[in-house]
């Protein structure tokens, strides 16, 4: 299968890499049930995705991704490039403040209520991403229609985490793994969440 990459090969390598790289911390974020690497991860993402369509809208790129003075302003004058596609001018530019609100006002740099929304935050920031990736594939693409179907369909599959967590449980939900490799994957879990929590 044509990967990412290469299905985004007409996006500068500045611009394409930083892209490709974050969607994959998010991805491996939520896969590893990190929830807030995940949506903070969604915070970059949403700014290197303001640069390309900034970038897209004047026909020149910037060398790297920039982060806009006040991002939600940035956006809103994206609305008024009626030349470009309009996923470009209204869908993606609507859905980055949303991205970029999660990673800043919710539980991730703050103190949240009783109730902890990171999961179903990642949830949405995952699938935001998703969605903004299958299009800029869709817009940029220069492949068969049948090689970017196949990867729009790709970045549109559910991701089903390796371990299912209630509280204090926990389950690995590959029953193809030996015993050994399914302690080990537990393992890590514990060690990563001690990890994070240290950080925090």
């Amino acid at each position: 299968m044509v990967n990412v990459s290469t299905a985004l090969s007409t996006i500068p390598s500045g611009l394409r890499d930083p892209l490709i790289a974050e969607f994959q911390n998010i991805v491996q974020s939520f896969l590893e049930q990190r929830w807030r690497p995940t949506e903070l991860s969604g915070g970059l993402f949403s700014e290197i995705v303001y640069t390309i369509l900034a970038g897209h809208a004047k026909g020149t790129y910037a060398s790297k991704p920039t982060k806009p003075k006040d991002l939600v302003t940035a956006c809103r004058q994206l609305e008024s490039n009626t030349h470009v596609p309009r996923s470009f001018q209204i869908l993606i530019p609507r859905m980055l403040p949303a991205l970029y609100e999660v990673r800043s006002n919710r539980n991730v740099g703050h103190t949240g209520g009783d109730v902890d929304p990171n999961h179903m935050d990642s949830v949405a920031v995952l699938s935001i991403c998703n969605w903004i990736m299958g299009e800029l594939v869709r817009v940029y693409h220069s492949l068969s229609v049948s090689e970017a179907q196949a990867v729009v369909d790709a970045l549109a599959e559910v991701r089903i985490p390796v371990i299912w967590t209630n509280g204090n449980v926990k389950r690995v939900l590959n029953p193809s793994l030996k015993l050994h490799e399914q302690i080990l994957l537990l393992a890590s879990c514990d060690l990563t969440d001690l990890l994070y929590q240290a950080e925090c």
